[in-house]
């Protein structure tokens, strides 16, 4: 266990999500922050940019002695605890993360505590074949809901009713 890397989730300052990862890379430790292509609109100009996905998160992947490396690092504020201890996040949930902006389906992150639990479902067919959620009605349209333990966020993804089943 002593050697062994875990995720973790730190929270980040007010926009720096971006470049609390880019300092953390540069010392050396493994972060990632997960980023979606969105359209801005300026006055004069419309331009394609990245922005986080859930806001105020870097995900890190560290050793136990790397801990306060991380803290001390510019635009961290803190680590997302579970039970009193920082919350360690499963690789899975990272490769999905990871899945998910990779793929040209629109993602948005809302907060998990305003939602209900559903019916749990697996995408059938398409980019995301094999990922698993809970399904919600949100606005009339069928929504995926993918839950990612110890945070308080979900990420949401629009998706045709055909392309999933119900897990048994």
């Amino acid at each position: 266990m002593k050697h062994q890397r875990f995720w973790y989730a730190v929270y980040t300052k007010s926009r720096q999500e971006k470049a609390l990862m880019e300092r953390l890379l540069e010392i050396g430790i493994e972060a990632y922050v997960p980023l979606q292509k969105v359209v801005r609109q300026w006055s004069d100009r419309k331009k394609l940019v990245e922005v986080p996905l859930i806001h105020s998160y870097c995900f890190v992947k560290i050793l136990p002695t790397e801990y306060f490396t991380v803290l001390n690092t510019f635009g961290a504020v803190r680590y997302i605890w579970f039970s009193g201890k920082p919350a360690p996040i499963p690789d899975r949930q990272i490769d999905l993360l990871k899945v998910l902006t990779g793929s040209d389906v629109p993602v948005e992150s809302i907060p998990a505590h305003n939602l209900p639990p559903g019916t749990k479902v697996r995408i059938t067919a398409g980019p995301l074949i094999g990922l698993e959620g809970e399904l919600i009605l949100h606005s009339g349209k069928s929504r995926v809901i993918v839950r990612i333990d110890h945070l308080e966020q979900v990420l949401s993804v629009s998706i045709s009713p055909m392309l999933i089943e119900k897990i048994t």
